[in-house]
């Protein structure tokens, strides 16, 4: 018979039902490796004890003091009216602050006995606020040092100096937590370590089964750094193998080379260019081509800042493979940014642009739009040209995914804005050429190069990092409409401003402001932080409303978002785009991709409601011609809140990459894996995307190495199990597909 590995017991047979099935609903923990990879949050010192003075109201906290005072009281109340209900009022203290706990009824007798002045002992609960006194109703608590046998015992279960602090919840205190990892610790010493033994001991790495020793039993600070250098490595490298043997799998599967002719359709389109690309595009182009012409598929990320010519790269990558025999497919991610690439893929190209049509250049083919609202005349006809071949370039939105969908050749997929787009439709898109396409995916959103060793980790990285000649500065300021409301009417004057000059403007809120989209319906939680989230966030049909009855009466005010029908979609960005509309309204449809030279000015309404990077997008909008750009982030929000902290880094730097580094710091690293691996939970417990840079880039050629030598992992038992541990199903199937 088969013995299932110590560390894949279940842990209803190690530490009983009832304790598993609190870890399995509460803390996502169900086998004995499970429990040991749940790693302390922070650690107490005996002699240094929690501050009480910090302790944050609403949440379950753990804390570690000294009894100073209890006192018992009597009262009369309806269930003891002859003055019997008995209320224990307990201080403890830890040389910072004072902090009240309260004992009702029967509960009052155990502590009443144990929780002398004197005493010590860890408590958890949620803190609330009794008479403008911090307090703790009812906590839970573990005795640290006494006579009896109970408290004797704590003080072996906690033996050396510092005591881990897990994270825990209202039904599993730390210290419940901590005794069951010490009741499964012994099995530690069975953990398959996933690190090749050459690697492990050239970085003076401590194994594995001793990094989960000290980290649940450390004796000192070294202990924990030692623990947390080794599993850091752990989660780096077990993440980057998977990523590598994707690589590897990806270097594996057939692909057209593709290569353009010397003086074809992408030769023709240079000569007609009336700039010089930039160092950076030429460079970024050149990687491309490179990739194009291997008889395998390109994975490519292509990172740009806003408004860097990321289109432009795209574009002569899609031509050289129509040059080369191929076709190429461009999917955005709105109907809005489809027709927007192609009507400037088609002015770009010009006669080039004309295939099959008469003033059609020599080299020309046709480029058509797919989008799910087209007529069925126009849809049936951009179809007939994808599978005779007659279109080169299709630029679509997720129509392009459906099964109906034929291509002659398809030999590259562009898909703009990654994150927006899920792997399945990345897969569906590339099952529709003979072989794998080649395919480069675009983002604007700058992401620090660690993150996307992470993330994107089955993608080559290019960076296109310099602005094009001919763009200008974007000038950013908060307006902080509460503390200083003439500010916003300055706003809207300078906003009249421009417009006087010929230019125009946008006006950007968070909410379209028609009956589905009512915040009270929405059942949104209300951060704490957020004073003015008593109002709902501004909607573009209100203020558009105001605007142009008050402050901008009399220019032509428009709106635009995402609930209009197509077609007026498309003829208000057509009459902004030509100067007909002096100001837009809009929602984020206007994030990406959205290019209007003669729009200088951006007011963003309520903008302590967007992200950093978000709010980075939305600027990228002005400023794309000759005039300089103007952004005024509006907020209500106070001075001192960490949104107005947020604002304030927005219009100090210009720099995406810097941008981004903030927003991940902000954020925690979870939500930022978690949204890019398809909602699948991160595996990093320990290890900091921004801090362990180093970490993160050295386990990438470690693993590169590793798989290239040993694709199949045979001779790396533990790197096998660790991997099938990282690749639970969702995980899998995300790498499958990616």
């Amino acid at each position: 018979m088969d013995l299932v590995p110590a560390l894949e017991e279940p842990l209803k047979k190690v530490l009983g039902p009832a304790t598993a099935k609190v870890m399995a609903e509460h803390l996502g923990l169900h086998t004995v490796g499970d429990l040991l990879h749940h790693y302390p949050r922070r650690y107490e010192e005996r002699g240094q004890l929690t501050h009480l003075a910090d302790l944050p109201l609403d949440e379950h906290v753990t804390v570690v003091a000294q009894v100073a005072d209890a006192r018992l009281h009597s009262f009369a109340s309806a269930k003891a009216p002859r003055g019997k209900g008995q209320r224990l009022e307990v201080t403890i203290t830890d040389g910072s602050g004072r902090l009240q706990l309260v004992f009702f009824g029967s509960g009052v007798h155990k502590p009443h006995k144990e929780l002398l002045p004197g005493t010590r002992a860890m408590f958890a609960g949620k803190v609330s606020l009794f008479n403008r006194r911090l307090q703790l109703a009812h906590p839970a608590y573990e005795l640290l040092r006494g006579a009896d046998d109970e408290a004797a015992e704590s003080v072996e279960t906690w033996a050396g100096a510092l005591i881990p602090i897990y994270p825990a919840t209202a039904k599993l205190e730390s210290w419940k937590i901590g005794k069951a990892i010490q009741t499964v610790l012994p099995s530690a010493q069975d953990a398959l370590d996933p690190l090749p033994e050459s690697l492990r001991e050239g970085r003076g790495l401590v194994t594995l089964p001793e990094a989960l020793l000290k980290i649940h039993r450390p004796h000192t600070k070294a202990d924990i750094a030692d623990a947390h250098a080794r599993l850091k490595w752990d989660e780096a490298f077990v993440l980057q193998v998977a990523l590598a043997r994707r690589r590897h799998a990806d270097a594996q599967l057939p692909a057209v080379p593709r290569k353009p002719s010397p003086d074809g359709l992408l030769t023709a389109f240079d000569d007609r260019l009336p700039f010089t690309l930039t160092e950076g595009q030429q460079k970024v182009s050149k990687e491309i081509f490179d990739d194009l012409a291997t008889a395998h598929p390109m994975h490519r990320l292509l990172q740009g800042e806003v408004g860097s010519g990321k289109t432009m790269v795209a574009l002569r990558a899609m031509l050289a493979v129509v040059d080369a025999g191929g076709q190429a497919a461009m999917l955005a991610p709105t109907e809005v940014l489809a027709q927007q690439h192609h009507r400037s893929i088609v002015e770009m190209m010009g006669e080039l642009a004309e295939g099959g049509m008469l003033g059609g250049a020599e080299h020309a083919t046709k480029v058509v739009l797919l989008t799910g609202s087209m007529g069925t005349a126009a849809r049936r006809q951009a179809m007939l040209d994808l599978v005779t071949g007659e279109a080169g370039i299709v630029i679509g939105t997720h129509a392009l995914i459906e099964d109906k969908v034929q291509f002659e050749d398809l030999g590259l997929v562009v898909v703009d804005e990654q994150h927006r787009f899920g792997v399945e439709q990345r897969d569906a898109l590339r099952g529709k050429g003979k072989q794998p396409p080649h395919l480069l995916v675009m983002t604007a959103t700058p992401i620090p190069r660690t993150v996307a060793m992470t993330v994107f980790g089955d993608l080559e990285t290019s960076v296109l990092d310099q602005l094009p000649a001919g763009r200008s500065p974007i000038a950013s300021h908060v307006v902080p409409a509460a503390d200083k409301p003439h500010f916003l009417s300055r706003a809207w004057e300078r906003v009249r401003e421009e417009v006087e000059n010929g230019h125009q403007a946008y006006v950007v809120c968070p909410r379209i402001g028609d009956e589905e989209d009512d915040p009270k319906k929405s059942g949104r939680k209300k951060s704490p932080e957020d004073e003015a989230e008593k109002r709902p966030p501004l909607a573009v049909l209100e203020v558009a409303d105001q605007l142009a009855k008050g402050p901008l009466s009399g220019l032509r005010v428009e709106v635009l978002h995402g609930r209009m029908h197509p077609d007026d979609k498309d003829a208000v960005m057509r009459r902004f785009a030509a100067g007909e509309t002096h100001v837009l309204v809009a929602t984020t449809v206007i994030e990406v991709g959205v290019n209007v030279p003669n729009a200088t000015a951006m007011v963003i309404m309520d903008a302590d409601r967007f992200g950093v990077s978000q709010l980075h997008q939305l600027r990228g909008r002005v400023g794309r011609g000759s005039a300089a750009g103007l952004c005024l982030l509006v907020t209500e929000m106070p001075e001192a809140s960490p949104a107005r902290q947020r604002l304030n880094a927005v219009a100090s730097t210009l720099d995406g990459f810097e941008l981004s580094r903030i927003d991940l710091e902000q954020r925690r690293e979870g939500d930022v894996l978690g949204q890019a691996q398809s909602g699948a939970r991160t595996s990093l417990r320990v290890l900091a995307v921004i801090e362990d840079e180093e970490i993160i880039a050295e386990a990438r050629q470690e693993a590169t190495a590793v798989v290239e030598a040993d694709p199949e992992l045979k001779g790396l038992p533990g790197l096998r199990t660790a991997l099938d541990a990282l690749l639970d199903e969702e995980r899998e199937q995300y790498l499958e597909k990616g």
